[in-house]
């Protein structure tokens, strides 16, 4: 089938290049003409496991290309997905001038039926918006239809979701677009829900909220264990063994961040409230998480008392393992908090250094450092801040030699206390 992706973000990308890679014809489009020639050149604009193979094998095959126009993307699509940003506005609400605009575009060079797939992340009621758009600015007035196919995709393991979903959700106002939706994703195994478009749109944002119920949950938890002297790791193990709970998203840490959750709790409340309910719960997670940064600052200022002119390695600036993206990162979040208390920074990411400039300018309070196991390198005291598996690794003998004096601050729990305490450290991580 012929397909069109307008956007290639994380999910625009990721989402036409499986589609590709299961037998599609795929044209993605932006509007950034130095991303367009940067894909056309063979480059990849994210790190994402799997993206640098499957999208070179694509292009080779012809069933994968990109543009900046558009046009040529409507005319070449049987069906056209829209993955444009949904960016927040202040209030927490959801920006929708990318989507609104996109329709518009969409509805000009419509001359024949279309199916316009809304992918992007978007408050209940927008696929009528859509649709409405496109009836107003279609001046051929063919007939098309708006579907809600929400996506489920983890940055660091999108193509592993894309493959291999737990669901995939297609809301319609009609059944014609159906059995071709249905064409579209029948190579991959996986349960097929069609509802209506309202509730494909609410299932998005009602899971994501969910899943970052689940972390403000534990880290709650953290905090009561911290108190009683329990380890929250053990608690989450016992709890999770429960198959009505599940053990996923039940690691303390330092809270959750990225692109989608916080974005996605701010639009849920501001949802409920545009349709007449105070969304007390979702209000409480947020804060929960917030708190949660507040306390790991602490135990930092705490156990090292003046902050100014401490010299601090940071292992780690994603918001997450096994990707490059720092929007909202927790992580980058630390590096902020403790230059503002005038710590001077020595940092390591292994993917996302590059990006993390941008936000984290390189200067005399911030060293980029090229290796994982000479952030210690004079430093007072050291932070974990995203759960990258290599860090694991760290040669913690050098460290300690190294250092003014072996502090270690690990805010993904990734070593034991116990035995960090018979190597000589002073070692504080979350609920343990």
């Amino acid at each position: 089938m012929n397909i069109a992706i307008i956007g290639t973000g994380y999910v625009g990308l990721v989402t036409g290049t499986c589609f590709a890679e299961i037998g599609h014809h795929v044209i993605c489009v932006d509007n950034d003409p130095e991303k367009v020639r940067t894909l056309q050149s063979g480059g990849i604009p994210i790190y994402e496991p799997g993206l640098e193979e499957l999208v070179p094998r694509n292009v080779a095959a012809g069933r994968l290309r990109f543009t900046g126009s558009v046009a040529e993307g409507v005319e070449h699509a049987d069906v056209i997905f829209i993955a444009v940003p949904t960016p927040p506005l202040p209030d927490g609400s959801v920006d929708l001038s990318f989507i609104e605009g996109v329709a518009r575009e969409i509805a000009a060079c419509l001359t024949s039926y279309k199916i316009v797939v809304d992918k992007s992340t978007v408050p209940v009621k927008t696929g009528e918006k859509v649709a409405e758009t496109i009836r107003r600015y279609n001046r051929a007035k063919v007939e098309f239809d708006v579907v809600s196919n929400p996506e489920f995709l983890r940055e660091g393991s999108a193509v592993e979701d894309f493959m291999h979903p737990d669901r995939i959700v297609i809301g319609v106002s009609s059944p014609r677009p159906v059995p071709r939706m249905r064409e579209i994703y029948a190579p991959i195994d996986a349960p097929v829900l069609v509802t209506d478009i309202n509730s494909a749109e609410l299932i998005k944002h009602a899971a994501n909220s969910f899943l970052a119920l689940k972390i403000s949950y534990i880290n709650a938890i953290s905090v009561i264990c911290e108190a009683s002297g329990a380890d929250v790791q053990e608690v989450a193990n016992g709890i999770g063994l429960d198959k009505r709970i599940g053990r996923r998203f039940l690691d303390a840490g330092l809270g959750f961040g990225g692109s989608c959750f916080p974005k996605d709790l701010s639009a849920f409340i501001k949802i409920a409230e545009q349709l007449g309910y105070d969304f007390g719960l979702l209000k409480q997670v947020q804060l929960i998480n917030a708190q949660q940064m507040d306390r790991f600052l602490r135990k930092i200022t705490d156990t090292l008392w003046v902050l100014k002119d401490k010299r601090i390695g940071v292992l780690g600036l994603a918001f997450k393992q096994n990707t490059d993206d720092v929007r909202l990162s927790p992580a980058i979040e630390v590096c902020q908090r403790l230059l503002r208390e005038g710590a001077r920074l020595r940092v390591y990411d292994p993917r996302a250094m590059e990006k993390a400039k941008a936000v984290l300018p390189p200067g005399p309070t911030v060293e980029y450092v090229p290796e994982r196991d000479a952030v210690a390198e004079g430093c007072d005291a050291l932070v974990i801040a995203t759960e990258w598996p290599e860090f694991k690794q760290l040669d913690l003998e050098r460290a300690r030699r190294t250092m003014t004096h072996p502090i270690l601050f690990d805010g993904r729990n990734l070593f034991d206390p116990r035995e960090m305490e018979r190597l000589g450290w002073v070692y504080k991580s979350v609920g343990r």
